[in-house]
């Protein structure tokens, strides 16, 4: 493993796009870190609002009317564990994208040295959170924030509360290439209405609520200091020079999209299409 401030890394503060472009620029991040010997770390959003399920996830899981009267997009992620609500406004993403090589081969110690930076701006925000100290059963295994909290990749606020803590932060990784992406929604703000209502179930909103808690619940700051401090930690975190896509990489990512993860042969059935297919 060798010295991530020793080699090239971009900080990218990405703008809102949807959930299947979002989803393919990690692909084409990883083909540019294995390729170019340039590593990624970046902040993004979703436009509009998107439900990511899990790679393994039955969509008869999803509320698809639900999905579509609120106009919440659906995709699908290449990590596992269960769908997340991605709010345009209370949901606050980040990816990191190394060359396997480079990180730790063990998967927790890989997740604890990719958190640190994440860690690292709930500090600065004053927010007092940690990977959780103690697991707590799953309320409905479909929803990734109301599953069994695990402490190897979940983190809670306020760490002091132990077992009565709420998650404000799930992590996922998956290997691609020889590339390692971890990927992470940081909850802002909470959405119970939609965090619910996305699926095909009937669940109170406070049963969100109860499990969940939120930067802005926890400290009270406003979305832009949030996303600047993680930025800046994951910046400082790998030394990173801020950056954009270049224009190689939308155009490839577009078509990704197209033809997996804003197709619904590859939301419902984990299907890729072949380029010209779409």
């Amino acid at each position: 493993m060798t010295d991530r401030t020793d080699r090239d890394w971009r900080l990218i503060r990405d703008e809102p796009r949807d959930g299947a472009t979002q989803m393919a620029l990690e692909e084409i991040a990883a083909r540019t870190a294995l390729e170019d010997g340039l590593r990624t770390v970046r902040t993004y959003s979703w436009a509009p609002s998107t439900l990511s399920l899990g790679y393994r996830q039955d969509a008869d899981t999803v509320d698809w009317d639900f999905c579509e009267r609120e106009g919440i997009d659906v995709t699908r992620r290449q990590t596992g564990g269960g769908g997340i609500y991605h709010d345009r406004y209370a949901d606050i993403s980040y990816t990191i994208v190394a060359p396997a090589d480079e990180v730790p081969g063990d998967l927790m110690d890989c997740y604890e040295l990719f958190c640190e930076p994440i860690l690292e701006a709930f500090d600065r925000l004053g927010v007092d959170a940690d990977f959780a100290a103690a697991e707590q059963d799953a309320i409905y295994h479909p929803s990734c924030y109301l599953r069994d909290i695990n402490p190897a990749h979940d983190i809670v606020a306020p760490a002091g509360a132990g077992a009565d803590a709420r998650k404000i932060s799930g992590n996922a990784q998956y290997r691609q290439r020889d590339v390692v992406i971890q990927h992470g929604s940081i909850s802002y703000a909470l959405e119970p209405h939609a965090h619910v209502g996305v699926f095909d179930t009937d669940l109170a909103e406070s049963t969100f609520t109860d499990r969940v808690t939120s930067v802005r619940d926890e400290v009270g700051v406003d979305r832009e200091t949030a996303v600047d401090a993680i930025a800046g930690a994951l910046g400082e975190w790998c030394d990173a020079e801020e950056s954009t896509w270049r224009e190689s990489e939308l155009e490839a990512a577009r078509d990704l999209a197209a033809r997996k993860f804003g197709a619904d042969e590859w939301v419902r059935d984990r299907k890729v299409l072949e380029a010209g297919e779409q």
